[in-house]
């Protein structure tokens, strides 16, 4: 088990069991889309951002993206980080059907995945801060990769999530983020350069 500083918000309650078997951190479930109408969890989760920092970790679905995406709005200040797991494919073992998008929710991740996707988020791991990008990326990069601001940046940057391991789902914004937690800025681009090359082939 590992210790985290900053508390981690998912999405429903079978992904809080599955993680606090393998974090030790305050928890808290959203309870899928009910965080729009619950002030209180509100409340705690903009309290937790201000005291530790929040680390939100929700499924890689366009669900677990809009919940996210409503967490950011409502925390103005503190530390709020995204941890994102990559897009498997499946369901999870006490489930029927797969989701709709037939990926993996968090609680169907495995352990090394997720602990790899707490650690590169940027989260405080047993006291230690892990180090950034020597030389953060930039919107301007990503301009000048054409994964903003050309007609094909969102084809550009669905092909390079893949080949990253990320979220189909990521917006530009998120991606700049996550890739200055998970790479360094010349990792980021060769891994652009050598997508270009093998499309050319």
């Amino acid at each position: 088990m590992i210790r985290v500083r900053q508390a981690i918000i998912v999405e429903g309650r079978y992904d809080k069991i599955r993680l606090s078997n393998i974090v030790d951190t305050v928890i808290v479930c959203t309870n899928g889309f009910s965080i729009y109408k619950d002030a209180e969890k509100q409340e705690l989760i903009k309290s937790l951002a201000a005291k530790t920092g929040i680390i939100i970790l929700t499924d890689s679905d366009s669900a677990g993206f809009q919940i996210r995406s409503f967490i950011r709005s409502i925390v103005k200040s503190g530390e709020v980080l995204n941890a994102v797991t990559p897009d498997i494919f499946g369901k999870e073992r006490r489930k029927l059907q797969p989701s709709k998008q037939g990926k993996l929710g968090v609680e169907g991740i495995p352990d090394k995945l997720l602990i790899r996707s707490l650690k590169n988020c940027g989260a405080e791991i047993d006291g230690e801060t892990p180090a950034g990008a020597e030389e953060p990326l930039t919107r301007a990069d990503l301009m000048e990769l054409g994964l903003i601001g050309s007609d094909n940046s969102a084809e550009r940057r669905r092909r390079l999530q893949k080949r990253l391991g990320l979220p189909e789902l990521l917006s530009a914004k998120l991606l700049l983020e996550t890739g200055n937690k998970m790479f360094s800025r010349s990792e980021f681009i060769e891994a652009v350069r050598k997508m270009d090359e093998e499309q050319d082939e």
